[in-house]
């Protein structure tokens, strides 16, 4: 820094050391305001009772888009809500799968067993002000949990997808986007939803997850919205996909 002497000088030199510290303030301020925080979120479905054989990464919250056990049964949950209970994330969202067949019926209440997860079903979630709704509806499928025709029934539980929703997550995939299965011919098939497709593309969140579909695993960038189908067992049942380590940047003060 130059130096002043003497009359006028001085009057300079402290004008120049508080020009310095107000600039100084202002760019820790701008500084601060640019960090952002952010919201590490790991993914799995299709774990079909075998959760233990998977390697997990570290995160802040875990999201389960379905088909965590093999049919629903009382021990199977009570087995997979243990499991959740040992692991180290902040937040556990749970949305069930056509496998759950005892959670569509609401007189068993047993969403309630899963006393170490959020459950959500037709409802939203709001962490650090990131808006996670979930839905475990698909189209008809081998007469499981949570089929629906296509059309005005399926079209009427996505039409409740908050309009503001940040990460979808349901159970079965948008029609066209990872959700295709090795058929019979060796051929592709899919099984998505394009009812889904459209309300998807109408709110726009920055994430959809899902799974259902085995042999869709992987991820998708669109213009608005990155899909994923995150299912961990292959179309052979096996355990062998990895889970998805997805970030989104944490909302203060909302």
């Amino acid at each position: 820094m130059t130096e002043w002497h003497g009359g006028k000088g001085d009057k300079r030199r402290k004008l120049q050391v508080s020009d310095e510290t107000f600039s100084d303030n202002w760019s820790k301020i701008f500084s601060k305001n640019k960090e952002t925080k952010t919201m590490k979120i790991v993914t799995i479905s299709d774990t079909h009772n075998k959760h233990r054989d998977i390697d997990m990464p570290e995160g802040d919250v875990l999201v389960v888009a379905g088909d965590f056990t093999g049919t629903g049964a009382t021990h199977q949950v009570a087995e997979f809500n243990e499991w959740l209970g040992e692991l180290d994330f902040e937040h556990i969202i749970v949305v069930a799968g056509n496998h759950e067949l005892s959670f569509e019926d609401p007189r068993r209440a047993m969403h309630l067993t899963l006393t170490n997860a959020h459950y959500l079903k037709d409802r939203e979630l709001i962490l650090d002000g990131v808006k996670f709704y979930g839905a475990p509806w698909q189209p008809e499928f081998c007469d499981w949990a949570f089929n629906l025709s296509r059309g005005e029934e399926l079209a009427e539980k996505w039409a409740l997808i908050h309009d503001n929703t940040d990460v979808l997550i349901t159970h079965g995939p948008p029609s066209g986007i990872l959700d295709s299965n090795l058929a019979l011919d060796d051929t592709r098939q899919g099984f998505g939803c394009v009812d889904l497709l459209h309300r998807v593309n109408a709110v726009k969140p920055k994430y959809h997850i899902f799974g259902h579909i085995h042999g869709g695993y992987g991820r998708h960038q669109g213009i608005y919205t990155e899909f994923v189908n995150t299912a961990i067992c292959t179309e052979e049942y096996k355990p062998l996909n990895k889970p998805h380590v997805l970030e989104i940047e944490v909302k203060d003060g909302v």
